[in-house]
């Protein structure tokens, strides 16, 4: 008897997680009896996925923080190297997290293993000559966005553009009506979703700068604003919690449920990252803000080659949304721009983000799975 398929899949974060949970009910399909393991979250798991380590140990951001947890790292990736690298899966995918899965991709390539790494590192936009290493041990890039795709062809890097599957599980016309209801919210009240992100060191860095944000555009507006904020996980509510007991400010704290509030909202207050896309798929108006590590950010923004930094700006090439990075991600700054989203008319930016939501319809997980069975198949 043929011995089951070992599909590796390492996703270092929760929007790796849902990409993984996606990908993996695709190649189910087409590898039924296949078994699926390496690191994922809940949703991945869902999905009869089973995770060796808690993906939260890898959810690390900014040059500095993951010299804290160096050591553990390391550990986790020696291990991953060393389980596959004698017990061989058909193919090894890596979602996100470049930084840690280059290296898995590197050394299990070089022992024969067929590498795919889904969603592109931003190479695109800084640290180009990243570019070399990837065309040596990556057999297949499967990118979210259309504009990456074209970045790896001229490259001679093999690459399949899948859309991003967060664009079909959306709908097209939001029902924010539905969604206060579901959340006990005030039907007629202005509200606005907080997003502080769904990592440690980004809530700790984040989230009382938004706070203070909300607090200050709601008297600026004269009108006090319905705040709602979804927590990503048990990690953060716990912190996002005791965080709101230093604050007067009425606020409620879900946890997880981000579609949903963000969905309730009629703008989103976020930091910059995967929820600028969900924000924009919902077709809601938002403001981005983002801060990290000061040392971090002088060595790291001088090497963007990009005019923009949050996806709704990238994928239109143009400046749709506000974005306040670093030094001009103030309270004043900020507070100014929800104001804004609250006092102008949205249409032309509804209209703007429904063909941004078409042109990422695609079905990305059985383009995905052609492209990886395709991979598999070859000699």
């Amino acid at each position: 008897m043929l011995e089951a398929p070992v599909f590796a899949i390492v996703a270092g974060e929760t929007s790796g997680d849902l990409l993984g949970a996606d990908l993996i009910q695709g190649l189910k399909k087409q590898y039924p009896d296949a078994i699926f393991e390496g690191i994922g979250g809940p949703k991945m798991q869902s999905q009869g996925f089973h995770s060796l380590f808690d993906m939260e140990r890898l959810s690390v951001m900014g040059l500095w923080e993951p010299l804290k947890r160096l050591p553990e790292l390391l550990s986790i990736r020696r291990s991953i190297i060393q389980r596959y690298s004698s017990k061989k899966p058909v193919v090894f995918i890596g979602i996100d997290s470049p930084d840690f899965n280059a290296k898995i991709e590197q050394k299990l390539h070089d022992t024969g293993v067929k590498t795919v790494h889904y969603v592109s590192p931003s190479v695109w936009a800084w640290r180009q000559g990243r570019i070399k290493n990837i065309k040596r041990y990556v057999d297949l890039m499967l990118t979210l966005f259309p504009f990456e795709a074209g970045f790896y062809e001229q490259h001679q890097v093999p690459v399949c553009y899948v859309g991003h599957p967060l664009a079909k599980q959306f709908p097209k016309q939001p029902n924010t009506s539905s969604a206060r209801q579901q959340l006990n919210l005030e039907q007629d009240k202005p509200t606005l979703c907080i997003m502080p992100g769904s990592r440690s060191a980004e809530v700790e860095l984040m989230a009382e700068l938004l706070l203070d944000t909300a607090a200050k555009a709601s008297k600026d507006l004269g009108a006090e604003l319905q705040l709602v904020m979804p927590a990503a996980n048990q990690a953060r509510f716990d912190q996002l919690q005791k965080i709101l007991k230093t604050k007067a400010i009425e606020v409620t704290l879900l946890q997880q449920q981000s579609h949903l509030a963000m969905e309730a909202a009629d703008a989103v207050l976020l930091t910059s990252g995967t929820t600028a896309l969900e924000a924009m798929l919902l077709k809601k108006p938002m403001v981005v803000g983002y801060r990290m590590n000061a040392l971090s950010f002088k060595l790291l923004f001088p090497l963007i080659k990009t005019a923009y930094v949050s996806l709704p700006n990238l994928l239109a090439n143009q400046s749709l949304v506000p974005e306040l990075i670093q030094d001009e991600a103030t309270v004043e700054s900020l507070s100014a721009e929800v104001v804004n989203l609250f006092k102008a008319n949205s249409s032309g930016l509804v209209e703007q983000f429904n063909e941004l939501h078409q042109q990422l319809s695609l079905d990305s997980a059985t383009l995905a799975t052609a492209a990886i069975s395709k991979l598999i198949a070859s000699e």
